[in-house]
């Protein structure tokens, strides 16, 4: 159940005065922070999740050389190891109402961290409204205005030769916010940030198709009141992204830990999908969020200068700044194919990331609410290493260019020598020769079935098929021996699927010594997609299924 705000204000109960030895935020004897946007009770509207500190005084200008308090641009490179890049890109911020200070605070922050300017007379920073036009703009807010000077600084810090596309919707309301979104990516963005968000409901489901874009980079942050899912974080549409705390420490390995955040969003939606790509053990039935995650903690918050509804530099947080980060990130790692759900790369490259392993955000354990090796609620997958888990191809980097194809055998460990890893597999399925099994080749392969009793075993992998590749073939070598007599009825099955779609079914009416099959992928090019292989046996006669050396090749 979600935390009142009251209790999530009295749980970390974040503006910044001015340090000179460090760019972290000093360390109060108690964080106290306010909401950048009030709560809301009325069912269609969004709110931000900006948090800003006040047990920290602001600072309107800083003493010569002096450093603003919280997380800046080159902590961010550092912890994150991210490359330049971004040249051409445009990121697009979508939040409610106007911030009139947006492009002059900008250029303060810029500044002061030696960032190269972004101004509308050079053509990188632009904003207009929901629709899409310079005019009119929205009514002025100053607490949207808080959100908007975290969203545009953020994006600023990890990829400061991105454009920067504001967009203003006329107000809070969840179809203004929407309409932005469409905007948005009409002018050209294929990186959109959203950090706002709102409770689910039944109707969210048709509100998708504004969040149905192949080919950009949708970012939602996962919210601020702990576990609990948030619409749109929950769409399977968008990237949904959690919170840690960041802190620098000279001991680690990297200059950095990271835990989760105590109040970072996650939970398990109530109606929409499980999207293909989100492989891993969830205990949602429909989809989990969040997929991945940044800094978002203000007790180790980033630092944003803001002048309308506030005093200057102050130092925020909230899962407000780790959208825009993760935005800028993908920005970094290159333009997303024009077929994909880019929220579909992590999953494909998990090994790229920095895995959360510690902290909670709430009671209710694994995965959920507990950090742990692997995908957990709070953090989701991890935080980036680099933007490699961020492109289609596990590489990435630039910002401009789609990339080319390099022609690739795709599946870890296509012989089984290596015993399961990276397979799933039903227990006993990878093994040696033993009985009327043996391999193809090597020592290892794939038995499934054989027990002469009902029976099911299953083989899987999850593979991403790189979006500028023009073919993609799933090949294996399959053996097929039974001790059905039957020449008319298919009593053993063996299904081979890509997701939820079955590519070919044998049976014990296939019986043949090993064969190559090859079967086409190219309809899940710019998608991760789980490769299954799935064997029925009935309840007397043996059939077994024999797989070996395994095969996804792209050119």
């Amino acid at each position: 159940m979600k935390p009142a705000l009251g209790t999530l204000l009295a749980a970390i109960i974040v503006a910044a005065g001015t340090v000179t030895a460090t760019a972290l935020p000093a360390q109060a004897a108690t964080v106290t922070v306010t909401p950048s946007c009030a709560a809301v009770a009325s069912p269609g509207v969004m709110r931000c999740f900006a948090l800003r500190r006040t047990d920290l005084k602001a600072a309107k200008s800083l003493a010569a050389a002096a450093t603003p308090s919280g997380i800046g641009p080159s902590d961010l490179t550092s912890a994150y190891s991210l490359p330049a890049g971004g040249s051409g890109a445009t990121v697009a911020i979508v939040d409610a109402y106007d911030d009139p200070n947006a492009e002059s605070d900008l250029a303060t922050y810029r500044a002061q961290y030696g960032l190269p300017a972004c101004t509308t007379a050079n053509g990188c920073f632009k904003k207009v409204n929901g629709s899409g036009q310079s005019s009119p703009l929205p009514t002025a807010d100053s607490g949207w205005a808080g959100e908007i000077s975290l969203d545009v600084d953020m994006v600023s810090a990890v990829c400061p030769n991105c454009h920067i596309l504001l967009v203003e919707a006329a107000s809070a309301d969840d179809n203004s916010l929407f309409s932005a979104i469409d905007s948005a990516v009409s002018l050209g963005a294929k990186y959109v940030s959203n950090s706002w968000g709102g409770s689910e409901s039944s109707s969210e489901t048709s509100q998708d198709a504004d969040l149905n874009h192949p080919g950009v980079a949708i970012t939602v942050s996962s919210g601020d009141d702990g576990t609990g899912a948030e619409y749109p974080a929950t769409s399977r549409y968008v990237t949904a992204v959690g919170g840690t705390s960041l802190t620098k420490s000279s001991s680690a390995s990297r200059g950095w830990t990271e835990k989760a955040w105590t109040s970072a969003g996650s939970g398990c939606s109530a109606y929409e999908t499980k999207p293909t790509w989100q492989t891993v053990t969830t205990n949602c039935s429909r989809r989990a969020e969040a997929d991945v995650s940044a800094v978002a903690d203000p007790a180790t918050g980033v630092a944003v200068y803001q002048t309308y509804g506030a005093s200057g530099w102050s130092v925020y947080g909230g899962t407000s700044a780790s959208a825009p980060i993760i935005a800028g990130v993908y920005a970094l790692a290159g333009t997303p194919g024009s077929a994909d759900y880019p929220a579909s790369y992590p999953y494909a490259h998990q090994s790229n990331l920095f895995d959360v392993t510690s902290g909670s955000n709430g009671s209710c354990g694994a995965p959920i609410c507990t950090a742990g090796s692997g995908w957990d609620g709070p953090t989701g997958l991890g935080t980036p290493n680099g933007v490699s888990a961020f492109s289609s191809t596990g590489s990435g980097g630039g910002g401009g260019g789609g990339g080319t194809c390099t022609a690739a055998q795709l599946l870890g460990n296509p012989g089984f020598e290596s015993g399961t890893t990276p397979w799933t597999a039903s227990s006993g399925v990878v093994s040696t020769a033993s009985g009327s099994g043996a391999p193809h080749s090597g020592t290892y392969f794939a038995w499934l079935d054989g027990y002469g009793s009902t029976h099911t075993d299953t083989l899987s992998q999850t593979v991403s098929i790189p979006s500028t590749c023009a073919t993609a073939q799933l090949s294996f070598y399959l053996s097929i021996n039974t001790a059905e007599t039957t020449t008319s009825t298919a009593y053993d099955k063996l299904t081979v699927k890509a997701g939820s779609t079955t590519l070919a079914t044998y049976s014990n009416l296939n019986k043949s010594a090993y064969t190559q099959k090859t079967l086409d992928l190219s309809a899940y090019k710019g998608q991760a997609v789980t490769l299954t292989f799935t064997g029925t046996e009935d309840s007397s006669a043996q059939t077994s299924f024999l797989i070996d050396d395994t095969a996804v090749d792209v050119s």
